[in-house]
């Protein structure tokens, strides 16, 4: 045991001591921020340039139809005729020209219309050209038909189906969305982690392999110490890292908490009435504070506790297969063949967790993946935000456990004969062999 401390305490201090590790542990929060601040107010500025668009109507149908809006802004070009037209707005600095020819019906008409314009338009323009095309079309159906449209407006009744649970706790829309984005966050900087920490520790057996300094550290050591010491120790760096973002969360959280007036202890514990939800809710003065409020309402201390849970377990599920597959070879170039069946099961969460676990996080798909080990650290935490019962949560916990042990005895085999075999590019055929030897 005190081997294995010692080197666990050697890839520990190695991993912390690393410039890019102190720099990244403090940065990222501060570039996840930045991105997002940027992204948004790159779409903001993308929403406020105004747009210039003609149109030439031939069929004098749509006269009172295209009304300006804060970003598209409309110009009758009806009098130039669509060549004339299109000359100037390939000259001038326009969006785009929409053609309506004239036409003997409204289906024919439906089918011709055209625009015009130098470049590729925004497909969220498009959709709402044609839905104004549409709209106009369809109150002209009905009036050959002898309805009044005026009765159709006033017959329209919008609903809002409210959502509670038996308890008579109410959700939303804005809630459910946020478990979504939550919990896709989650999965992805998961799969993200046991990449680049798996990767780290196949990296670092290659160097110490290359460089022969395997082979005085493996005569004082077992080999299954030193892959156990070298797993556990970048683990930790890892926890390190999760524990101070942690801390700068909760900084950022009481913060925020403070600024928009919410009680996040109380909202995470549960003791907020339904009633007293609602009042909060009805106090926020806009969207942003219903979003903070919204996440606070998240089961975020467990969601915490099951990502370090999870990262563990994935972490060291995977790390033993990277530590194998870095033994086995002699440089990186080699490991190409191994990492595919490595990363599949990754790559397959993630696709599982995006097209199934957001539509449906309690169905048979969801569920099963939850418990597979492969990929249960990363479908588990998609679904932990939508609510999953404990003993589900125990069963996938169990497997995962009883599983990392048998593939870090699988793992260990590899690693103890491939640590000191050089100049042969392995195949499968030898890992298999490795792993039955007993010598």
């Amino acid at each position: 045991m005190k081997r294995l401390r010692l080197i666990i305490e050697r890839e520990f201090i190695a991993k912390v001591r690393n410039k890019s590790f102190i720099v990244m542990t403090f940065l990222s929060p501060l570039l996840m921020i930045g991105m997002g601040a940027l992204v948004f107010f790159l779409m903001k500025k993308n929403d406020e340039k105004v747009k210039k668009i003609v149109y030439v109507d031939e069929s004098g149908m749509f006269s009172d139809v295209f009304v300006d809006s804060k970003t598209v802004k409309y110009e009758d070009f009806t009098a130039l005729g669509i060549e004339d037209s299109k000359k100037k707005v390939e000259e001038g600095d326009y969006y785009g020209a929409l053609y309506i020819p004239k036409q003997d019906s409204l289906e024919m008409l439906a089918k011709s219309i055209e625009f015009f314009s130098k470049d590729s338009p925004s497909m969220s323009i498009m959709e709402r050209l044609e839905d104004k095309i549409d709209k106009e079309l369809r109150h002209k159906k009905l009036t050959s038909f002898g309805i009044d449209i005026a009765h159709i407006e006033e017959s329209k009744i919008s609903s809002e189906i409210k959502m509670l649970n038996f308890s008579g706790e109410k959700s939303s829309k804005l809630i459910n969305g946020l478990k979504i984005g939550v919990g896709a966050v989650a999965g992805y900087l998961l799969m993200m982690f046991v990449m680049i920490y798996g990767t780290s520790v196949m990296r670092s057996v290659i160097e110490e392999k290359t460089s022969r300094i395997i082979e005085v550290i493996v005569s004082s050591v077992k080999p299954f110490q030193l892959m156990l010491g070298k797993i556990i120790g970048n683990a930790s760096a890892g926890l390190l890292q999760f524990f101070i973002w942690g801390i700068l969360f909760l900084v950022f959280s009481l913060v925020a908490s403070s600024f928009f007036g919410v009680d996040m202890m109380e909202m995470q514990s549960g003791k907020v009435s339904p009633e007293q939800m609602e009042a909060i809710q009805q106090t926020a003065t806009n969207k942003g504070e219903m979003i903070v409020q919204e996440i606070f309402r998240l089961p975020l201390v467990k969601m915490f506790f099951l990502f370090i849970f999870y990262f563990l377990g994935g972490y060291m599920l995977y790390s033993s297969l990277f530590a194998a597959v870095g033994a086995a070879v002699d440089n990186e170039t080699d490991t190409q063949q191994f990492m595919m069946p490595i990363m599949l099961p990754l790559i397959l969460a993630v696709y599982v967790g995006f097209a199934t676990v957001i539509n449906d996080p309690h169905g048979p798909v969801s569920v099963i993946f939850s418990y597979i080990p492969f990929t249960s650290p990363i479908v588990m935490l998609m679904r932990i935000p939508f609510g999953v019962a404990w003993w589900e949560i125990a069963i996938s916990m169990l497997l995962l456990i009883l599983t990392f042990m048998v593939i870090v005895w699988i793992a260990a085999k590899i690693y103890r004969v491939g640590i000191l075999m050089y100049g042969k590019k392995p195949t499968y055929k030898d890992l298999w062999k490795w792993i039955r030897y007993n010598g």
